[in-house]
């Protein structure tokens, strides 16, 4: 069961998404920050912490180890799905391949999927969802590993629902969520993946992240 200081967060993040994402302001940084002071010089400067995505380890559609690493010098969309999901998670995939298409040739953009079903989701099945969507395995790894390391990710550090639920459609729960991360892994945007106008404001975001026009 989700602990209620995390479902707390998680719903200031997704009201503080939906009321910020659409400004035109520097986009926000989520989660909680940690102030440490230093000595510099003989004067005190406190630095800002930031939240930032937790290591991890995972195995995408082509078997190849998938860390945060494998992101550097990019931003990233994440989210949580898995492939027998019977409610939102078609809808979330045609979203996102809106986003795969507008970024598919820029090398600084990637796109992360989680199954929350490591034990059906495995190498070769996320290996021919990937086929059947037509995507390619460098622009957007669907990753797998193990379980409790998938939901607790999901939880502590991208603040969102992922987790097994047998009073739910197909034996799981999971957020709509799309999250954009920077390249330092710091979260930047919260999305309703199911939401076409939530979509294009992130296609927007990546843009403002990336520099680009």
């Amino acid at each position: 069961m989700m602990r209620l200081s995390t479902l707390a967060v998680i719903i200031t993040l997704f009201a503080f998404g939906c009321n910020e994402v659409k400004s035109s302001y520097e986009l926000p940084i989520y989660g909680q920050k940690e102030y440490v002071d230093r000595e510099v010089n003989g004067k005190t400067v406190t630095d800002t912490l930031y939240h930032t995505i937790a290591p991890f380890e995972f195995v995408d559609q082509d078997s190849s180890i998938i860390t945060n690493a494998t992101f550097n010098n990019q931003v990233y969309v994440a989210d949580f799905f898995f492939t027998s999901c019977p409610t939102i998670c078609p809808v979330m995939k045609q979203q996102m391949l809106r986003v795969y298409e507008e970024y598919k040739n820029d090398p600084e953009v990637a796109i992360l999927s989680h199954s929350i079903d490591p034990t059906h989701d495995t190498v070769a099945v996320l290996h021919d969802f990937a086929e059947k969507l037509g995507v390619e395995s460098s622009k957007w790894h669907f990753v797998t590993g193990d379980k409790d390391e998938i939901y607790d990710i999901g939880e502590t550090s991208y603040m969102v629902v992922a987790n097994e639920d047998e009073e739910a459609a197909g034996g799981y729960i999971h957020s709509g969520a799309f999250l954009l991360v920077d390249k330092k892994g710091r979260i930047r945007g919260v999305y309703d993946g199911t939401v076409p106008e939530q979509v294009d404001v992130l296609i927007n975001d990546i843009k403002r992240l990336t520099k680009r026009k």
